[in-house]
């Protein structure tokens, strides 16, 4: 199946799991999960008690726990995010099957969910291969765009070798900054997550929980390009508890 044909669409489930009738109870559950967190709760017995209060299934429950936080981790994620105008001309890090995939996700009708802290985050998952799909260019090509509107001084793409395709995904990114005149580079690496939390000196772009919360500052490009889309085809499932 070549990648025009592949898309990075809803599970089959997902008309039933994520219908308007099923999203109060998902936000619920989200709130009480958030709750929890912030009392001290450990995250998978907390899940597993929210999870049986509400009935949800596996992939509801996957859900709510992408899109709940504690209190102080919700505080801590938002006093290190920058609006756009903040990265002008700035070094940015991005964490690159983490931004793609959501942005596949979201031109391809796959579910999206807006969390507790703001970002947009995808149900879909690469479980150790990656595959370009149809959307893929269109991805890239909206990241290049607002990128190049915001001036950054540079953009390094880090992609996680472990993932099959990595290198081919790593040379179109390369073949795509060359023909734009774009200053991008573009590394795989073993563990994309360290690096970006590591880094200091660059704004980190990424919407990946445990990468928002111990990097330094950050930028949540994914969501606005998505909220720019809002007029489109979108089928985005708020799950935030009100208590931003």
């Amino acid at each position: 199946m070549s990648s025009e044909q592949r898309h990075r669409g809803a599970h089959p489930a997902d008309r039933e799991l994520f219908a308007p009738e099923a999203v109060p109870a998902l936000r619920s559950a989200t709130a009480d999960l958030s709750w929890l967190l912030s009392h001290g709760y450990a995250r998978p017995s907390a899940l597993k008690l929210v999870g049986d209060r509400h009935a949800l299934t596996e992939r509801q429950r996957l859900a709510a726990g992408r899109a709940a936080c504690s209190d102080e981790s919700l505080e801590r994620r938002m006093s290190k995010r920058l609006a756009a105008e903040q990265i002008r001309g700035r070094d940015v890090m991005v964490d690159g099957f983490n931004l793609l995939v959501t942005l596949e996700a979201s031109l391809s009708g796959g579910v999206l969910l807006l969390c507790r802290d703001r970002c947009v985050r995808d149900m879909s998952s690469v479980h150790g291969s990656y595959h370009a799909v149809a959307e893929t260019n269109a991805a890239l090509s909206a990241v290049a765009a607002r990128l190049k509107e915001l001036e950054v001084r540079s953009v390094h793409w880090l992609l996680d070798s472990p993932v099959s395709n990595s290198g081919r995904l790593a040379q179109r990114i390369r073949e795509m900054a060359a023909e734009r005149g774009l200053p991008w580079t573009v590394e795989a690496v073993f563990n994309p997550d360290a690096v970006l939390i590591a880094a200091r000196e660059a704004v980190v772009i990424s919407s990946d929980s445990e990468v928002v919360e111990r990097s330094g500052e950050w930028f949540n490009l994914a969501s606005e390009l998505i909220f720019n889309r809002a007029g489109c085809d979108l089928w985005l499932v708020d799950l935030q508890d009100g208590s931003q």
